[in-house]
């Protein structure tokens, strides 16, 4: 089985993205990064990235159906999206929250994660190490 990797709006632009936050990486960097971060904990990973939240709610639909684990990271969704909180709480496996910034060191609004009540862990702050350290948490949690 595959763990799911889901990335919310706006990570498709990395390149465009203030690099002193979100690092000096493009996403497709990024998604080459977690894919042999994956390979090295001999995991397989899917990615997927949608800036819409109907079709990240579906991924989680589908995954809580075929009981596959999760990493999500919902980047603006994580403060306000009640629809993404309550899919991923349908999850009937493992589910770790990611974030390439930490969101407690940022804006105020940034402060809430509307979904970290209902993941088993987050990890944020380490740049795209933040997925390797998800990655390995994940091993542990589907041992």
């Amino acid at each position: 089985m595959s763990i799911l990797i889901l990335n919310g709006p706006n990570l498709s632009r990395l390149d465009l993205r203030d690099s002193d936050i979100y690092g000096a990486f493009t996403y497709p960097q990024l998604c080459e990064f977690i894919e042999k971060s994956a390979a090295e904990l001999s995991l397989t990973v899917e990615i997927k990235q949608s800036n819409n939240e109907s079709e990240i709610i579906q991924w989680l639909h589908e995954a809580a159906d075929k009981k596959q684990a999760v990493i999500i990271n919902p980047a603006a969704f994580t403060h306000y999206s009640y629809a993404i909180r309550d899919a991923v709480a349908m999850l009937k496996a493992p589910v770790i929250e990611v974030h390439l910034s930490n969101p407690l060191s940022r804006e105020e609004f940034r402060h809430t994660s509307v979904v970290s009540g209902v993941v088993n862990g987050s990890i944020a702050g380490f740049g795209e190490e933040s997925y390797a350290l998800a990655l390995r948490a994940m091993q542990k949690l589907l041992r």
